[in-house]
């Protein structure tokens, strides 16, 4: 596990880094509170949290506190302090802090401390994830894929490197709930769910945009590889039909592509992009992956 250190003593900060080494984690070494709060604030940040509370500028309870009024992440977070009793360990809680240890930490009781925290940062986790998850298909929900998609975004805009998304619809799928009930196409949706895992790349994600309707994110893809890949997921689900209550039926998908180059877009206005060129996709018969320009190129008016 990923923990962050905030300790303004250099060889304290650094005999707990060979501690947590020692035990099998990743120690992240920060000497005050304002680092502390970049680190903890920043992209993929640790989980877990070892604070001073006497730190330069902004110190460890301070830090609890910014922390607790950010509605983002929420790490778990430990507070450390040369005074103990009951009125710091009361005002450390009050302040947002999980744990309350007093110096000169003993080693036993921090490795008990930190593995106690570590199950609560992993239920965390799990109970986070299956509120982000579509219960139907297993799939990112609606929220969860749009966080996504900004928060990609926002690392495109960093690194300079594009970004390509993809609504992929399945086509005529009311004329499988009208003429097989909406248990089947539950069916079918998990199952298109399902191939459209496989058929992407691992670090591509997926998310139920709403009803028969897919969302997919691609990092590091342009114009011309987000069109390619979303050929190559139209063509895995063309090729073969779904099993639906003992019969095969064909599946087909309308995919609108879109892309920025990692310094313009917006989510919004690439989502309206790839939108018109669904719409064009549809209107062209269905079963195409259609590009944005070519979109507004030749169908939009």
């Amino acid at each position: 596990m990923k923990i962050l250190i905030a300790e303004d003593q250099v060889h304290v900060g650094r005999l707990l880094s060979d501690l947590l080494h020692a035990w099998g984690h990743e120690a992240v070494v920060v000497h005050d509170g304002k680092a502390a709060l970049e680190v903890l604030q920043g992209p993929d940040p640790p989980r877990l949290a070892l604070l001073d509370w006497m730190m330069p500028g902004v110190d460890g309870i301070e830090v609890c506190r910014r922390l607790r009024q950010d509605s983002g992440s929420y790490p778990y977070l430990i507070l450390i302090t040369g005074e103990g009793g009951r009125q710091q360990l009361l005002e450390g809680l009050q302040a947002g802090a999980d744990e309350f240890l007093t110096k000169p930490v003993d080693d036993a009781e921090l490795k008990a401390r930190l593995e106690a925290a570590r199950r609560v940062v992993v239920l965390q986790e799990k109970l986070r994830e299956l509120a982000l998850r579509d219960d139907l298909t297993g799939l990112w929900n609606r929220a969860a894929i749009l966080g996504l998609l900004d928060r990609e975004l926002a690392r495109a805009r960093r690194e300079r490197r594009p970004v390509g998304v993809i609504l992929a619809d399945l086509d005529h799928f009311k004329r499988i709930n009208d003429s097989l009930g909406h248990l089947a196409g539950d069916r079918v949706l998990r199952q298109v769910a399902q191939r459209m895992l496989t058929s992407l790349r691992s670090y591509d994600t997926v998310g139920r945009y709403g009803g028969e309707e897919f969302l997919i994110v691609l990092p590091g893809c342009d114009g011309a590889h987000t069109l390619a890949l979303a050929e190559r997921l139209r063509e895995a689900m063309a090729s073969e039909s779904v099993e639906v209550e003992g019969q095969r039926l064909p599946v087909t998908l309308s995919l609108g592509v879109a892309a920025c180059d990692g310094t313009t877009n917006d989510a919004v206005e690439l989502l309206r992009e790839a939108d018109v060129a669904l719409y064009a996709a549809k209107h062209a018969g269905r079963n195409k992956a259609v590009q944005w320009r070519e979109a507004v190129n030749e169908v939009v008016p």
